[in-house]
């Protein structure tokens, strides 16, 4: 199967050598959701899937044919996204026995993370190249979401028999079901993952709407297909991200009123707190496809911040290939299940990582709020709401998953999104705005404030 792998990823490396720089990001993505990351060509010790030969092809592409590196201007989210990935070198030399072994997956995660943000910065440079990347996203999506609802129906994945190549000889999976509907992984390593490409991506793809009145009815049957394929995996983290994002979205018509109604959910919050026995999030919990699962997660939180799992290791964490031994105090596993990202993150690199990823999400929320600022057209200020929606879902579940797989990627790739959408709502806007009454009332209100920036 590496033969396999390695032609399919030199086929798509070659077809970038003559396709305009704008598809190159297109023929990655269609990489990312098609082609399994398990499956992946061994050089000595180092396993390279498609999507890392592909992206190291990008970058040739980008020094040998273009002038995009040199015209490239490192911004405060770069350094950062940098600093953090440095931070978690530091903290894991201090804590990883096996360092060669440490030092090979976080070069692999380079390719797999740094490697996409940089590329998404570098390449996006006008709102036609951001919107017809969007636009192939949906119809990448289309295969997924039918072979994803064939396999929630019937129980069987067309692609299951990849598994048996699996690089890390996790060949099976058991097709488990749940309120009568069995859940979908498809290309993906877990059901969790599959349906959270879905939710990553749908609210961004939600951004077209606000630009092609000819196609709005097409555009809008592929961000319901993308609906279709979240149903398909039949799991909460991803279902979280849609009841976050959705009304996110929903908001744009009231986002005048953002503050008081920030307001009630943390009064709301905070009430839960003081009142009830329970966390907030045991709350919520109870809302999920399965509230044993929700238990786990909110016990999860309680064990490591309030109870002294993170005990002597709040620095440096426990080390990347270290489990924290909290799981048979949850529920008696022998193990410890990490389903939250923000928790893996304090767990393996302790405060040394934790800080700057946050520091990385204010500055992402800096750089859309900039972005806002900068326009004036409707259409453009749907598509950098879109794009918060999206973040705002994923940031909400990360709470209740950890990312691996296809979505880790996903990730850097909104990351690079954000931090090209000031350069890409900058450009002229040649489409026509779309204005409803809303819009047109929002205009002439005044400004609200937000940390010295203006949303209205």
């Amino acid at each position: 199967m590496q033969g396999v792998t390695l032609s399919i990823a030199l086929a798509a490396s070659a077809v970038l050598f003559v396709l305009p720089v704008k598809y190159w990001l297109v023929v990655y993505m269609a990489t990312v959701a098609w082609y399994p990351s398990y499956l992946t060509v061994k050089i000595g010790t180092v396993d390279f899937s498609v999507t890392r030969i592909v992206i190291l092809a990008i970058y040739a592409n980008l020094f040998l044919q273009t002038d995009l590196p040199k015209r490239f201007k490192f911004m405060w989210l770069d350094k950062l996204i940098i600093t953090y990935f440095l931070c978690q070198i530091a903290a894991g030399v201090i804590t990883t026995s096996s360092l060669i072994a440490f030092l090979e997956n976080r070069a692999g995660a380079v390719f797999d993370m740094v490697l996409p943000y940089f590329a998404v910065r570098m390449i996006i440079r006008s709102r036609s190249e951001y919107l017809t990347l969007l636009k192939s996203i949906l119809i990448i999506a289309v295969p997924l979401t039918v072979v994803g609802f064939y396999q929630s129906s019937t129980g069987h994945n067309p692609v299951s028999f990849l598994r048996k190549y699996h690089a890390w000889n996790i060949t099976h999976i058991a097709v488990r079901a749940r309120h009568g509907f069995y859940r979908a992984n498809v290309t993906f390593p877990e059901e969790i993952m599959f349906g959270l490409f879905f939710a990553m991506l749908g609210p961004v793809c939600a951004g077209i709407l606000g630009y092609s009145k000819k196609y709005r009815t097409l555009w809008g049957m592929g961000l319901g297909l993308m609906g279709v394929g979240l149903f398909s995996s039949m799991s909460s983290g991803p279902m979280l991200a849609a009841v976050l994002s959705i009304p996110f979205i929903a908001f744009y018509r009231w986002r005048r009123h953002w503050k008081p109604v920030a307001m009630i959910i943390i009064v709301m919050c905070g009430s839960i707190e003081i009142i009830s026995n329970r966390h907030f999030y045991d709350v919520l919990g109870g809302f999920t496809f399965n509230p044993a699962t929700a238990w786990y997660r909110s016990r999860l939180i309680s064990v490591a911040l309030y109870e002294g799992g993170m005990s002597g290791h709040w620095l440096t964490g426990f080390g990347y290939f270290v489990d924290p031994g909290w799981g048979p105090e949850i529920d008696g596993r022998g193990h410890t299940d990490l389903v939250n990202h923000y928790l893996l993150i304090l767990c393996r690199y302790g405060l040394i990582g934790l800080l700057p990823f946050l520091a990385v999400a204010v500055a992402v929320v800096k750089r859309l709020v900039y972005a806002y600022r900068l326009t004036v057209f409707v259409s453009d200020r749907w598509l950098i709401w879109c794009l918060a929606a999206a973040l705002f879902g994923l940031s909400g579940a990360m709470v209740s998953v950890s990312l691996f797989g296809q979505p880790r990627t996903i990730l850097y790739i909104l990351l690079g999104f954000c931090g090209a959408m000031p350069v890409i709502v900058a450009a002229p806007n040649p489409m026509p705005r779309l204005r409803t009454d809303a819009d047109l009332l929002c205009e002439h209100e005044p400004m609200l404030s937000f940390g010295g920036s203006a949303i209205r």
